[in-house]
This record gives C-alpha cells, sequence and structure tokens, in this order.
C-alpha cells in the first residue's frame, strides 16, 4: 500500500527556524519537495528549501496560495494563529490538526487538558487578574511559578513568586496566566515520540534536561533515572500523544520527584531541542519520524545507537568574535550543528554538538570540553 504522500511529494513547513530547517533537511533527503512559509526571508528552513515564500500568517490570501501549492502542510513551531490552519486545512491536509495546536499554545487549556485526561501535573490555578492571582496564591501558597498563558519559552513570560510582597512586582508575566505550586523536583526530563495517523508509536529513549538561565543547556540520553521511572515516563508519553488523537512528533517534559513520581509539565506539538541527539545517536532522527508520520510512511526505528550528550550553542558564545571551530572540531568523535542564522544574540540557539561516548557521563564530559574549546561566553 502507497503511503499518501509518498517521496516526490511538496511537503510544507510553517515556520522558518531551525526546527523547519533540519525537517527540510530530512525531507530533502528522502526526495521530498519542500516549500517553506516564513514571515522573514532568508530563514534557516528557507535556506535549504525548494521555495520560501516570505509573508506574514494572517495573511489568508498568501497562506491559502502557500497551501494550495503543497500536498500535506506541517507545523515547525505551535503558536500559529487558528485561521491559519483553518485556511490551509482546506487546501491540503494538515498534521498534526488544529486542536493539538491549540491546546499547546495556550498554558490553560494545556493543564485543563492534562488534568481532565487524568495525567499527573502541579497543583494549579487559572489567574486572569491581580485579586484572582492573591487568590490563587494563597490557596497554593508559597513558593509558585506564575507563568503568562501564551507565547513563554525559554523562561520568558514566567516568574518564580517566593512570597506575597512579590504580588506586587513590576516584573510579573502578563495576565491571563496559570500559578503552579512549586513542587521540588530532582530532574526534568523528556520523552520525544512519532505517532503515525493509524496510531502506531515510536518513542526514543527518555532524556535528561539540563538547565541554564532557564533554557535548555544540555540534554543526556539516556536519562540517568531509575529504567522503571523511565519506561513510566514513555508510557505515559504515549498515552497523552493517544489522548490527542496527535499525528507527528511530540515532546513531553516531565519532573522527577525524589520519590520516582513524575509531573507532567509541557508537551510540545513538533520535534524538539531535547531531541537533537537523535540525528546523530539514533537509527531514524525526530526529523525523518516527523515526515514519516505527516506523509503516512510507516515510522522508523528510534534505537539509540550509543549513550550520547547534546549541548546548545548561544549566541554568547560570539560575543569575542567568531567561535573557534576548528578547535572544536579537533574533538573527532563530536559532531557540529550550526543553524544559518546570521545574527547571534545572547540566549539566542545558533547551533548544537553532540557526542557519542561509552557512557552517558562521558559524553557530556566531552561535549562540554568541545564546547569550552569555542571561547566566548559558553
Amino acid at each position: 500500500m502507497n503511503p499518501a504522500h509518498g517521496p516526490g511529494r511538496r511537503l510544507g513547513i510553517m515556520g522558518g527556524g531551525q526546527l523547519g530547517r533540519m525537517l527540510a533537511l530530512a525531507a530533502r533527503r528522502l526526495g521530498y519537495r519542500v516549500h517553506v512559509f516564513a514571515p522573514g526571508g532568508n530563514s534557516p528552513a528557507g535556506q535549504v528549501a525548494d521555495v520560501e515564500v516570505t509573508a506574514g500568517y494572517r495573511d489568508e490570501e498568501a497562506v491559502r496560495r502557500f497551501a494550495a501549492g503543497v500536498d500535506v502542510l506541517t507545523f515547525e513551531f505551535e503558536n500559529v494563529p487558528a485561521d491559519t490552519v483553518r485556511w490551509a486545512a482546506e487546501h491540503c491536509q494538515v498534521r498534526p490538526g488544529a486542536e493539538a495546536l491549540a491546546i499547546a499554545q495556550n498554558r490553560v487549556r494545556e493543564k485543563t487538558f492534562l488534568a481532565e485526561g487524568g495525567f499527573p501535573v502541579a497543583p494549579w490555578a487559572e489567574v486572569t487578574d491581580a485579586a484572582g492571582l492573591a487568590s490563587a496564591a494563597a490557596r497554593l501558597g508559597y513558593p509558585a511559578v506564575l507563568k503568562t498563558a501564551e507565547s513563554g519559552y525559554d523562561g520568558k513570560g514566567q516568574r518564580k513568586l517566593e512570597g506575597p510582597d512579590d504580588l506586587a512586582a513590576p516584573d510579573l508575566p502578563p495576565l491571563p496566566g496559570v500559578l503552579e505550586a512549586w513542587v521540588p523536583f530532582v530532574m526534568e526530563i523528556s520523552v520525544v515520540l512519532a505517532r503515525g495517523a493509524d496510531g502506531s508509536v515510536a518513542v526514543f529513549p527518555v532524556g535528561e534536561n539540563i538547565h541554564r538561565r532557564h533554557i535548555l543547556d544540555a540534554t543526556v540520553v539516556p536519562a540517568r533515572i531509575d529504567p522503571a521511572v523511565a519506561r513510566r515516563a514513555e508510557e505515559l508519553a504515549a498515552a497523552v500523544a493517544a489522548r490527542l488523537a496527535f499525528t507527528g512528533v511530540l515532546a513531553v517534559e516531565m519532573f522527577v520527584r525524589p520519590d520516582g513520581a513524575l509531573l507532567v509539565n509541557e508537551i510540545a506539538p513538533r520535534p524538539h531541542n531535547s531531541g537533537h541527539f537523535s540525528l546523530d545517536a539514533c537509527v531514524t532522527d525526530q526529523f525523518e519520524q516527523q515526515l514519516r508520520a505527516v506523509c503516512g510512511l510507516p515510522l522508523g526505528s528510534p534505537e539509540l545507537l550509543r549513550p550520547c550528550a547534546m549541548v546548545n550553542l548561544l549566541g554568547d558564545l560570539w560575543s569575542h568574535g567568531e567561535p573557534a571551530w576548528a578547535a572544536a572540531a579537533a574533538f573527532g568523535d563530536v559532531k557540529i550543528h550550526l543553524y544559518g542564522k546570521d545574527a547571534p544574540a545572547a540566549g539566542r540557539k545558533m547551533g548544537h554538538l553532540t557526542v557519542l561516548a561509552a557512557t552517558p557521563d562521558q559524553a557530556l564530559e566531552r561535549a562540554l570540553a568541545a564546547r569550552a574549546a569555542l571561547g566566548g561566553e559558553a
């Protein structure tokens, strides 16, 4: 039986960032034509696409024309207006669907979806104004974390509240939002999986995430946790994908509590920064899996070839000039990935390094050493 959208067809990608770039490269490797739609020209994804359309997501005429020129359309980020998805769906197949995107792009809807599905989450409350925030804080106690409902990422749009005095702080995230009770945890992990249109699921090994300044700094795979906890995390993520009736690649971030219990923190309906290790360390990487899922191909094997570590390269590395690429390349076991961005800035993700080794600890040590060799503010 032939897939709905086999090689040679036209794949549309909404969004021009690094996730779209890596998806486009996977698609081209399999013989697909790639069309990218992004608000800014010369985007990382557009640089490697057959066609790049530069227009705004609320430009109905441009969206419809773009969708009519592709066979199947997917997304490299979730914050696409609902109207954009609806317009596109009238002209081509869109995966994942509008409902999954709508849930993931709003924290109130996301927490409601998870809670109603019986998934473990930290105690939380929706807050719409200052009075509601004070009331929620009184119920949940301190410390707590206030997060804006939409558009927050890499620590932006959230703030830890240590006590009642913080309710009047000038740097509170804009409301509406959610207030979450502070829950002690020993580790953040993420589970990246692919789910096909037929319901088949391929789960990547659990990744251990290490943050710095609220930005993902490194992912270590397999996560250094009890194998039983890892299995529960994989099962939990697969259950979330099934409840969403999801098609594509989904990332589920979780907290591991001291007793091994898991709490779901966030979901992302797309490939994820913490899944970049799969480009070098797995039989099938997350971007090829996204392509296979949305195009109706059977999913590939997510098998991990060796323990590995991925470290991000932020724009801070350029603080003293061009990084010393030759110094990092001198580490013969280090894979360098750059995203084609021409304007480095502090905190901006410009690329990543991946190392495979005998153990996760050795991989992380080697990856950090290679990054340090680049110079700058690593």
